[in-house]
């Protein structure tokens, strides 16, 4: 990604379009959902300008884990505040190995269909 997506600040909407683009693709998050987790997690704290939730890149990062640990791996709110909490500073690296696999294995997936659909 660019330095300027890993500098810009992004609004709820935006975010929402970010976290719909990651896996699971089938689970869709609205702003209603990323409004309630930040009553839930204390990590989740956009900056408020005019009334207006900013997003940067590592409360991105920490929804899309959230999103992960969630709806991927069925652990409970509780269960995701306590991951949360083990990490000091950064997130682990290997649950977000883990979405990205998840990603490109469902992108594999969906280039083996169409090259199948192709042959017929």
């Amino acid at each position: 990604m660019s330095s300027k997506f890993h500098t810009a600040y992004k609004t709820i909407g935006e975010v929402v379009k970010i976290l719909n683009e990651t896996e699971p693709k089938k689970i869709i998050i609205n702003a209603h959902t990323i409004r309630y987790w930040e009553t839930q997690f204390s990590k989740l704290k956009p900056k408020i300008f005019n009334g207006r939730r900013y997003y940067d890149y590592s409360l991105i990062e920490i929804l899309k884990f959230i999103k992960f640990l969630l709806k991927s791996e069925g652990i409970t709110i509780e269960g995701v505040k306590k991951h949360l909490n083990q990490k000091k500073s950064n997130l682990d690296d290997s649950v977000f190995n883990s979405i990205r696999t998840n990603y490109l294995k469902n992108k594999l997936s969906d280039i083996k269909k169409i090259i199948k659909d192709l042959k017929k």
